[in-house]
């Protein structure tokens, strides 16, 4: 496999408002839906539907939300062996998007809560032969070290996500070649208000420092601010009218993996991630709204 992804897998469940609602209060929302999610999950969708052969490593629950996640997996073409089925629930995130296509997200871990020692060993197997391994903050985190320590032993680029926001351990820092929050993230890693270039820029050096090789932090519309110990630029976004900004950072990792993992240019890498992003915001949903590599090619301008 190209990509391995070491993660969660969730079932979203979705409910559209008109705003988001205040502390204590109570709105009518306009629809409800549920949909494959798990920030792991969704970034081997977007990996998978991109073209790159790319498996996942974690567990759902033996409830009736496991196999319809395992489903949502194959179907997108995502290897699930390395997927155990565990006693008990499957993770939950449950999600308020407003009419600006802002959202909310509460995550009650599940079967994620449970990953251990077993899924390391099943990760191991898979990395042989990988070129990426993507990581998030949703299992717990001495396993996600323990990934990335697998991962660097093998030679494998490592990808972290940081989300949710969480302290790092040292080991983590120095263990990970791209370090990819969003805005709220590099604020609470840091403790720099990220709002603008300048403030994101700031952001920036001060991860590098810690000892991440390369940070990408995802501005939204405004696109990403890319930063290693040589220089810094930002990268403007692709325009697009959003429907649902949910997974747009999940679309990002994956068409950034799955352009590396193709041994493309870190500047193509990058491109590919926004366009990805972009055209996840213009659909409602996680894994349903992640972009086939027809729509990507096109909105690069590529034919063929």
């Amino acid at each position: 496999m190209s990509i391995v992804v070491f993660g969660s897998i969730n079932m979203d469940l979705v409910v559209r408002t008109p705003r988001l609602p205040a502390p204590g209060e109570t709105l009518t929302g306009h629809t409800f839906f549920t949909a494959p999610g798990g920030k792991g999950a969704n970034q081997a969708v977007a990996c998978a539907r991109l073209g790159a052969p790319t498996r996942m490593v974690g567990r759902v629950g033996d409830d009736l939300f496991g196999e319809q996640l395992r489903a949502s997996l194959r179907t997108a073409g995502v290897q699930d062996d390395g997927v155990l089925t565990a006693p008990g629930p499957s993770g939950v995130a449950l999600i308020a998007v407003d009419d600006a296509a802002e959202n909310t997200i509460v995550i009650v871990p599940g079967a994620n809560g449970a990953v251990g020692g077993d899924d390391i060993s099943r990760l191991e197997q898979a990395l042989d032969g990988a070129r990426v391994l993507l990581l998030q903050l949703e299992v717990p985190m001495a396993m996600v070290v323990a990934a990335a320590r697998a991962a660097r032993a093998r030679g494998v680029t490592v990808m972290l996500d940081p989300a949710p926001a969480l302290p790092l351990p040292d080991e983590l820092w120095a263990l990970t070649d791209i370090l990819t929050p969003n805005e709220s993230e590099a604020a609470a890693l840091t403790g720099i208000p990220v709002r603008d270039e300048q403030s994101a820029a700031a952001a920036a050096r001060a991860l590098l420092a810690r000892g991440v090789r390369t940070v990408i932090i995802k501005l939204g519309a405004r696109g990403a601010l890319v930063a290693d110990t040589d220089n810094t630029r930002m990268w403007p976004a692709f325009t697009v009218t959003p429907v649902d900004t949910v997974a747009a950072g999940d679309a990002f990792n994956g068409g950034l993996a799955t352009a590396l993992s193709e041994g493309r240019s870190f500047e193509e890498a990058i491109r590919w991630g926004l366009a990805a992003g972009a055209l996840s915001v213009t659909k409602p949903g996680a894994q349903p709204s992640m972009p086939d590599r027809r729509e990507l090619l096109e909105l690069l301008g590529v034919r063929g």
